[in-house]
């Protein structure tokens, strides 16, 4: 089986994770978790987003808490990484520091409408104004949601996904992130379009985001990696995502992912005991349920 020797496992909890999370997770929570999964040996770590406090409450405080974790990142090396809506955004983002910036544009034309009122063009084109007024001082990346998958039956043509992939690339995106929203994908479905989108642009272009809904992000993960694909986003915990089946996951965890890469011999430059201790800190401060697979070997069960 030809994989990559070495993958890089970009953090998306204390963003993409706790955004979901009804009850408001105290702030010096949020930065102790964030500072531990930096000790873990991340390259990458999605810090928070920078959108409206009506629409995500979660991230009312993204700001002080960016500014609370950025020297600890750079202490380790650790590139930060937000998600911005708009021009607004990005100046906040500015401000604190941040590395890279994400902007997600839906595949979907009902998925974008629902999620922004605007249909996909409308988002690019904001994407291209975003990049002309910032792109010298930030550097920015797009991500295409709903890539694998619209959660309201619409198509999703591998022509127009490479017309998307194109048009980020035209900007100026070193990478563009395709993510399976809703995990609806399967490892065809997502062999197919990866392998189109690789032999088009090359592997090293894409980050995959895929979500566990019906228990298959690990199988796509390693579908990806077959096609020479070495960059996954994953949250720790298995925190966040939209998950459609109840009790099911939505990001694929992390402790999953580096289990799964650890068992091929494949590097990440992850600690993996620095991964429980955040993941215990995740357990004891955020009212959400750990999904992963490991978690029972976390919190140490015995053997009956």
């Amino acid at each position: 089986m030809n994989l990559p020797k070495k993958v890089e496992l970009i953090e998306v909890c204390p963003r993409d994770g706790f955004q979901n999370v009804h009850d408001i997770i105290p702030f010096d929570a949020k930065v102790a978790i964030i500072k531990k999964l930096a000790e873990a040996g991340f390259k990458r770590v999605e810090a928070v987003s920078f959108v409206s406090p009506k629409a995500i409450p979660q991230m009312a405080d993204a700001k002080d808490v960016m500014l609370a974790v950025k020297d600890t990142l750079k202490e380790h090396g650790v590139r930060s990484v937000a998600l911005v809506p708009n021009a607004r955004g990005v100046e906040t983002a500015l401000e604190c520091g941040v590395d890279e910036l994400t902007y997600v544009v839906s595949v979907s034309e009902k998925h974008n409408m629902a999620n922004v009122r605007r249909t996909p063009a409308e988002s690019l084109e904001q994407f291209k104004g975003l990049i002309g007024q910032y792109g010298d001082k930030m550097r920015f990346r797009l991500a295409l949601a709903t890539a694998l998958g619209c959660p309201f039956g619409e198509e999703i043509r591998t022509e127009r996904v490479a017309e998307m992939v194109q048009f980020g690339l035209d900007q100026g995106c070193k990478e563009v992130m395709i993510a399976d929203t809703v995990g609806m994908s399967n490892p065809k479905r997502t062999y197919d379009l990866m392998s189109a989108l690789v032999d088009q642009f090359g592997a090293d272009k894409f980050v995959m985001h895929l979500h566990d809904t019906r228990g298959l992000a690990l199988a796509n993960t390693l579908v990806c990696m077959q096609l020479g694909v070495h960059k996954f986003e994953s949250a720790a915990g298995g925190l966040g995502g939209c998950p459609f089946a109840p009790g099911a996951a939505g990001n694929v965890a992390t402790e999953d992912v580096l289990n799964m890469m650890s068992e091929m011999g494949v590097e990440t430059g992850i600690n993996n005991d620095v991964l429980h201790e955040a993941v215990e800190l995740i357990q004891a401060n955020v009212h959400a349920n750990i999904v992963s697979h490991l978690t029972p070997l976390y919190k140490k069960a015995p053997c009956v």
